[in-house]
């Protein structure tokens, strides 16, 4: 296995803990990025112009990344390959000639190797510039087959209904509200408030749907999705069922075949491979599957996605994948620990000025979501929270929301009111972080201005439970290699 250690500067590596990766998530603009009127003089407030939730660091100060659910940074092993391949497998992988035939092969053994890794086949994967990518050929791909009439179905069978859930990432969430202008129909089902979907109401809506999008695995709070269950509704009445798997890759065991899914969307980026290279899976290959392609203008992968395959990434993203299932159970464990520990060290310090958010028995061991309280009970700005932390690269919420004024969706999906959506932090721990950069982060969170004085900003009490009594709710997270999304396991 590697050695994430320093190794050079690709290896994006700096003392214990990874660099971070650069991506912020919030939302900025307005008098919320001043931060609330009279704060005391020693909380440091974000940069207005910017509207980051971290500060930029010094050139020369050393990072703790608490944001892996954004981004990994790539394992030094595959951004080696990456780096060797650019110069060695340069050639079109479509030409006949012998350098088109060495980087096709590159090509070709990473399709088995994120194969392997899902227990599917590698002519069932379709690679993509990522998950975001994948997830929009899977759904316009569907709607674009249905409006070809290329599903097999009799004429006039009249699916056009399209299911999903009001938390997914948003590039499951804007296709599917194009299908909407389109004149397809669209159903958000209802969550729990944990995150988890209905699976009662998901039943009641299942009849004459086309298509259920569901992920697999949260990228705010971590929560997992019954996707057997779910998958298993949803075939007993022919419908189709699209997962988001960016967030679970190589973080814990997911099996399409187990599974019952109809297409799987990948990302090399969250399991320690390069930017810029994802994958789509698709039951059974492109050729008998149910989607049309989306874009035109060549036969590369079976039809699906014309362009020169980028071979140098695809190979990482096959090894680091590899790399990533072979070390991932000794991982979950550990960054399990290591979460369990923070939040336990949170609410043992801070009582009811803590919140946990999201399914404690069924989430991704290495993420959580705290809500923050001021000493009055309101909830505080986690900008400011942020911004009194310069040592480390945290975010309020994905960074697919950077840019935005508005609270996060999933936030506010799950129930949760606007000016606790603005208190709430998301951590994702990573394999370069260790205990003693947990419990240092855990000690300045605590000891943060912002946590120390009231503000007059918000006007709403906390509500909620004892943080200590959900924390041993949860104790059990590591029971989850072989259960974690069957639904079985509590």
């Amino acid at each position: 296995m590697p050695d994430l250690s320093p190794v050079s500067a690709s290896s994006a590596a700096v003392g214990s803990g990874f660099v971070g990766q650069g991506e912020s998530g919030r939302r900025v603009g307005g008098a919320a990025a001043h931060g609330p009127p009279g704060r005391p003089a020693d909380v440091v407030i974000p940069a207005a112009a910017a509207g980051r939730t971290k500060q930029s660091p010094e050139p020369s100060a050393p990072r703790i990344c608490l944001d892996h659910l954004a981004s990994t940074p790539c394992d030094p092993e595959a951004a080696a390959l990456v780096q060797r391949l650019a110069v060695e497998a340069w050639a079109n992988p479509s030409s006949p000639h012998r350098a088109g035939r060495l980087a096709a092969r590159h090509v070709e053994r990473a399709r088995e190797q994120v194969a392997a890794a899902i227990d599917a086949l590698p002519e069932e994967i379709v690679f993509t510039s990522g998950a975001t990518e994948a997830n929009n050929l899977a759904i316009l791909g569907v709607a674009a087959a249905v409006e070809r009439e290329a599903l097999g179905r009799a004429p006039g069978d009249g699916r056009r209904r399209l299911l999903t859930l009001g938390i997914e990432h948003p590039s499951v969430l804007a296709p599917i509200a194009e299908l909407a202008r389109r004149g397809f129909d669209v159903e958000h089902v209802t969550l729990q408030p944990d995150g988890r979907v209905d699976l009662d109401a998901l039943a009641d809506r299942l009849e004459g749907a086309l298509l259920l999008s569901i992920q697999a695995a949260n990228n705010e709070i971590g929560t997992l999705q019954p996707l057997a269950e779910a998958s298993r509704m949803a075939a007993e009445h022919g419908v189709l069922v699209h997962g988001d798997a960016a967030q679970i890759l190589g973080k814990l065991p997911f099996s399409v075949e187990e599974l019952d899914l109809d297409f799987a969307s990948l990302s090399a980026h969250k399991c320690y491979g390069p930017k810029g290279i994802g994958a789509l899976w698709i039951r059974g290959g492109a050729r008998r599957a149910p989607i049309a392609p989306i874009t035109f203008g060549g036969s590369h992968e079976s039809g699906l996605r014309p362009g020169t395959p980028n071979a140098p990434a695809i190979a990482g993203f096959g090894l680091a994948v590899e790399l990533a299932s072979e070390r991932m159970e000794r991982d979950a464990k550990r960054l399990g620990v290591l979460r369990d520990r923070l939040e336990q060290e949170l609410a043992a310090r801070l009582g009811d000025r803590v919140r946990l958010n999201g399914a404690l028995g069924h989430r991704l061991p290495h993420a959580t979501s705290l809500t923050f309280f001021d000493p009055d009970g309101r909830p505080l700005d986690a900008d400011a929270l942020v911004a009194n932390l310069p040592e480390f690269d945290l975010s309020t919420a994905s960074a697919c929301h950077a840019g935005t004024p508005e609270p996060s969706h999933v936030l506010r999906a799950i129930g949760m009111a606007r000016e606790e959506a603005y208190a709430t932090l998301r951590v994702g721990l990573g394999r370069g972080v260790e205990r003693a950069e947990v419990d240092r982060a855990a000690e300045r969170i605590v000891g943060s201005p912002p946590l120390r004085h009231s503000s007059s900003r918000h006007a709403k009490p906390r509500a909620g439970g004892d943080p200590a009594e959900l924390w041993r709710a949860d104790h059990h997270h590591t029971r989850t290699e072989t259960q974690v999304l069957d639904g079985t396991h509590e």
